[in-house]
């Protein structure tokens, strides 16, 4: 994580302190739910709560310990002692180390995927407000770059929100599959715990009980929470490389923001670059990058070990930062987005009405003529208009073997802009809903 690309409640939630907590949290959880089953005096489940409920955990002190035991884990509960006194020796009673990180790890995933749908939320938002404020705003379709068939810049944002819409979908249910606890001891057999205070801690931590967990959490359900990331950032992607296109000088159909005494090169002073957009591009593949690893994770050997342990320390928190900073910036990009009806129309109207080849097509089969022949006619007609910038509707007028079967009229009318938009509202009662 770096602070250019972050933002405060994300990143809080994988500072020292915050892990601390939920290991302080989960740790006397289980020791309330244990006194309550009498293997711990009630009395010392009490003073753990009372002594270390509102302390701040000593980041320096933990790290200095860390570094004569190696071990993370015990560093904490050495610490934890210091604040308890003796009764911390009830503390971690027949608990692992996995117990605490992976419930821990599993909280903090909840708390960042929360806020991950709340960033889409918002992105949905700001997509559906301008979508339909251009929701009948002419503009070409694209298909390998090239001109195809008008379609409406209400269109190209109606299918970005649907697709956000399934991420918005794909978080939940990512959420829902990190979301499991495990305190089920060395190898997960509940030796030396009971699996009511496994019970106990989920409730207590808003998770659901881990049906198996040997010593650790299946890590496919970490693969498919980080997999879910990475399909979110390459849809972030794709609306931002949308985006960049449409502000190249010779399209120009839209416009990052361009902010009052912001630059745009350090040598020509001209220049109004997309780095928004490209800023984003590159997020998506950091993103994207981190979901092999997750993957690769799954596979530990027989019941526990640690090699899934470094990549998360470092996969949990940047993937999620990043992906949190890219939804913000790319919701910021959306909102204040300079769309440029007037060159839609020009390009639009660029190719002499080629767009409408199509209908031309289908109008001469309906009229007798095979479809190999049609295709022949249009296609002709259509390169002479390419290679001379002529008239598409000119030269079909001009051509004997089209106006044998359509008059002129009946070509005029397969130039009607409005053909194309009829079913636009049916599309957006799909996306959007009656309302």
């Amino acid at each position: 994580m770096i602070p250019r690309y972050s933002r405060p409640e994300m990143v809080a939630i994988w500072e020292p302190q915050t892990r601390f907590r939920i290991w302080f949290e989960i740790e006397a959880h289980a020791t309330d739910k244990l006194a309550e089953l009498g293997v711990v005096p009630k009395e010392a489940a009490a003073t753990i709560w009372a002594k270390a409920k509102d302390a701040t955990f000593d980041v320096a002190r933990i790290d200095e310990i860390e570094r004569v035991t190696k071990h993370d884990v015990i560093a904490f509960l050495t610490h934890l002692a210091e604040i308890v006194g003796p009764e911390a020796r009830f503390v971690h009673q027949g608990m692992t180390s996995s117990d605490v990180l992976d419930t821990t790890l599993a909280v903090q995933l909840s708390r960042a995927a929360d806020i991950l749908i709340a960033d889409v939320d918002a992105l949905l938002a700001a997509i559906k407000r301008r979508a339909f404020e251009h929701k009948f705003t002419p503009t070409i379709g694209r298909s390998h770059g090239i001109h195809a068939e008008p379609v409406t810049f209400g269109l190209k944002l109606a299918q970005a929100y649907a697709e956000f819409d399934r991420c918005r979908a794909r978080l939940v249910a990512a959420r829902k599959e990190i979301a499991t606890c495990a305190i089920s001891g060395a190898v997960g057999t509940f030796a030396n715990i009971d699996p009511q205070v496994e019970e106990h801690v989920a409730k207590m931590m808003g998770l659901a009980v881990e049906p198996v967990s040997t010593q650790v959490i299946p890590r496919d359900r970490h693969a498919m929470f980080f997999a879910t990331l990475g399909v979110v950032a390459s849809c972030v992607e794709r609306l931002a490389t949308e985006i960049r296109h449409l502000q190249r000088t010779e399209v120009y159909e839209a416009e990052e923001f361009f902010s009052p005494g912001q630059k745009g090169s350090s040598a020509m002073p001209h220049k109004r670059n997309p780095v928004l957009t490209e800023n984003l591009t590159g997020l998506a593949r950091l993103v994207r990058g981190m979901v092999t690893p997750a993957l690769e994770n799954v596979a530990l050997w027989h019941e526990r070990d640690i090699s899934h342990s470094s990549v998360e320390r470092m996969i949990g928190p940047d993937a999620t930062v990043t992906l949190d900073f890219a939804l913000a910036r790319l919701t910021g990009v959306v909102d204040k987005l300079l769309i440029y009806p007037q060159n839609m129309r020009r390009n639009l109207d660029r190719l002499g009405g080629l767009h409408n080849s199509q209908r031309v097509l289908l109008a001469l089969t309906q009229a007798g003529a095979s479809r190999e022949e049609s295709y022949t006619l249009v296609q002709r007609n259509a390169m002479r208009t390419w290679e001379h910038g002529e008239d598409f509707l000119t030269n079909l007028k001009a051509d004997k073997d089209v106006t044998a079967r359509l008059s002129a009229a009946e070509l005029e009318a397969m130039f009607d802009e409005g053909y194309h938009f009829k079913q636009v509202d049916t599309i957006f009662r799909r996306v959007f809903g009656e309302a």
